[in-house]
């Protein structure tokens, strides 16, 4: 059988792992548009604050690698259009030169696209995207330069906090916007996310949230103001990282799409066409919090569909266990993670939920190095289940949020966590445990 596979960043090169590793008699042929592979792209923000000094570290493997695998890769070729009718991919290389694979199973791994704000200026130069290695590496030639001084950050997800803090950490003025009223809005409660704005604040960046960019202007070409509906500020450098919306351009009009255009796919990752399946960033994930499909773009999210699409695709039927959109984040010091969906979410899913709350120290009082961890667990009021839960501190407590996406996918209600065996030692936590403490807060 013949498998193509249209993308080779995480989810392309997961399922190609699966089909090359795993299974026998396959040909496998990757396409890939871009001159490089596995960029890790959480990474970027960390090498630009010169934490990563190789940057060759943000890449995990290369085309080499499935060659010596028996596949072939075929690196800066954009494929152009699919004829799903005749099973065709049709593609040009770098040098002009089209050519055509055939395929008995086709895998769309092809991700996502940044949003570009459609407001005037926006073609000016010095307005840089955060999704590719090589805007990476722009951003980073720039900050070199010392005419630039103060860089506006449009949008304050996890990529714009980020690299607000890496550019803060060059030594330039950053300016943060973002049209919600605080930081990490998609992941957190507002009193969870207040706690990173003052983080932000209190490391000297310059805060503008509830505005939205109306224009660009620029001299010669290039960006030096930013204006926004409630104010004008001189800039010398953009960084857009607004968000990203599911690249379905090989598919739109011949796929089933969900309602962000993502292709929509079952739990074997395949689509309305029997012998095209799609994977990561283009498609569609199963949320065991809604209990539904839902577009959840994160990179361990595609490794999982990749992973599940090559076993499909070789003949394995493997169901995939849906996800949670467990996630965190570093900043200046100050650990967020989250799974599942807070409170703000479940009310825009329409999903009647409740929520229980506790704050103390990580370790027995006694111990010199503590520091304060805040938890909210989120669970549905009829079922009683686990829905989601946040959790803040300065330690570093992140493998926790493991065991809430667990009991999110197994169903767990905010009743079993009160009595979960959960050990206690000085050195790691309390015998009144945070989680405990908080699970019997729930009437």
């Amino acid at each position: 059988m013949k498998v193509v596979i249209i993308g080779a960043n995480h989810a392309g090169i997961a399922a190609a792992n699966v089909l090359l590793d795993e299974y026998e008699g396959h040909e496998v042929v990757l396409i890939e548009k871009n001159d490089n592979i596995s960029y890790v792209g959480a990474g970027t923000a960390l090498w630009v604050a010169r934490e990563v000094e190789n940057r060759n570290d943000l890449f995990y493997t290369e085309s080499k690698d499935f060659e010596d695998k028996g596949a072939r890769i075929l690196m800066e070729t954009t494929v152009d259009r699919v004829d799903y009718d005749n099973k065709v991919v049709h593609a040009v290389t770098k040098d002009g030169e089209e050519i055509e694979e055939s395929y008995d199973k086709l895998i769309l791994a092809t991700g996502s696209k940044p949003i570009e704000p459609n407001v005037p200026g926006k073609d000016l130069d010095g307005i840089h995207f955060l999704k590719l290695f090589q805007e990476g590496q722009a951003v980073d030639e720039e900050l070199n330069s010392d005419k630039i001084e103060k860089v506006a950050v449009i949008g304050a997800g996890y990529i714009g906090v980020e690299i607000a803090e890496a550019i803060q950490r060059r030594g330039k003025q950053v300016l943060l916007f973002d049209a919600m009223s605080t930081s990490l809005s998609n992941y957190y409660d507002e009193e969870f996310a207040q706690l990173m704005d003052k983080n932000l604040a209190d490391n000297g960046l310059d805060l503008h949230f509830g505005e939205l960019a109306e224009a660009y202007e620029g001299e010669e070409g290039r960006v030096k103001a930013i204006k926004t509906n409630k104010g004008h500020y001189d800039v010398d450098l953009v960084v857009n990282a607004i968000g990203f919306r599911p690249n379905n351009d090989l598919g739109q009009d011949h796929l089933e799409l969900f309602a962000n255009g993502a292709y929509l796919v079952d739990r074997h990752q395949q689509t309305s066409d029997p012998d095209v399946y799609a994977i990561g960033d283009c498609a569609t994930v199963y949320s065991n919090a809604l209990q539904d499909t839902a577009y959840i773009a994160l990179a361990s999210n595609a490794v999982r569909s990749g992973i599940v699409g090559g076993h499909n695709v070789a003949g394995t039927d493997l169901e995939h266990v849906g996800v949670q959109g467990s996630n965190g984040i570093s900043i200046f010091g100050l650990n967020l993670v989250s799974t599942g969906y807070s409170v703000k979410a479940c009310q825009r899913f329409g999903i009647d939920v409740d929520y229980v709350e506790h704050e103390d120290v990580q370790k027995s009082p006694y111990m010199s190095d503590n520091e304060t961890v805040k938890i909210r667990i989120v669970f549905e009021k009829g079922t009683r289940r686990i829905v989601g839960a946040q959790i803040v501190s300065r330690y570093d407590m992140s493998a926790t949020i493991h065991m809430f996406s667990l009991a999110i996918q197994q169903k767990v209600t905010i009743d079993t966590l009160k009595l979960t065996d959960i050990f206690f030692l000085p050195h790691f936590n309390q015998p009144y445990n945070y989680i405990t403490m908080a699970a019997l807060k729930a009437k």
